[in-house]
């Protein structure tokens, strides 16, 4: 089926699609950094979707174990603000659930995060502290969902097993009219 991003330009994709989605990426999140590793370019573009609906995260090529991770990597518009900012100190696993954050508000929005903005403006935005614009059309559970993952400080993020129990990754398949996709198949593979 190819990226996230090429399935959400072809079909806006409802609260639930995105749900399962999400789900999905934070199996694969969960993995990675139960072996310290943090993928570092989380985005739909990254995220690749098989005939069945099953989500595989892709393009491990800035991937990383945590105990070396100092250097501003990323692209830029889904980088957390400790990565903007990391010729300062290193930073976490966090990271990525920052970037998961900003993924899912791509999902729901058809956007980019900071999207009107050129690279260099976004990234002083996100050092500065600077959230991304949530519609507050979304859902109340997806837009805590981004809320929880773009919590600034990165020690106030949760993790992704924690959010695995948030009631939006709980959404059931059953609340869109049509779903495109063959979306019951929920296993990840990395």
């Amino acid at each position: 089926m190819g990226s996230l991003e090429k399935i959400y330009q072809k079909y806006p994709l409802h609260n639930s699609q995105v749900s399962a989605y999400t789900r999905q990426i934070l199996h694969g999140l969960k993995y990675l950094h139960n072996m310290d590793v943090i993928h570092r370019d989380i985005k739909c573009a990254n995220i690749l979707v098989d005939a069945n609906g099953s989500a595989k995260l892709a393009d491990f090529g800035l991937a990383k174990t945590i105990k070396d991770v100092n250097s501003c990597q990323g692209t830029a518009y889904w980088m957390a603000p400790e990565v903007v900012s990391s010729s300062k100190a290193g930073y976490g696993l966090s990271a990525d659930i920052w970037s998961l954050g900003c993924t899912v508000l791509e999902m729901l929005t058809g956007q980019f995060p900071y999207g009107h903005l050129p690279w260099v403006q976004a990234l002083f935005k996100i050092e500065s502290g600077k959230l991304p614009r949530i519609p507050r059309t979304l859902s109340k559970d997806a837009r805590d969902f981004i809320m929880q993952c773009l919590r600034v400080n990165p020690n106030d993020r949760p993790s992704a097993a924690n959010l695995m129990d948030h009631p939006f990754v709980k959404r059931p398949l059953s609340d869109s009219p049509t779903t495109p996709l063959n979306l019951e198949s929920l296993e990840i593979k990395c």
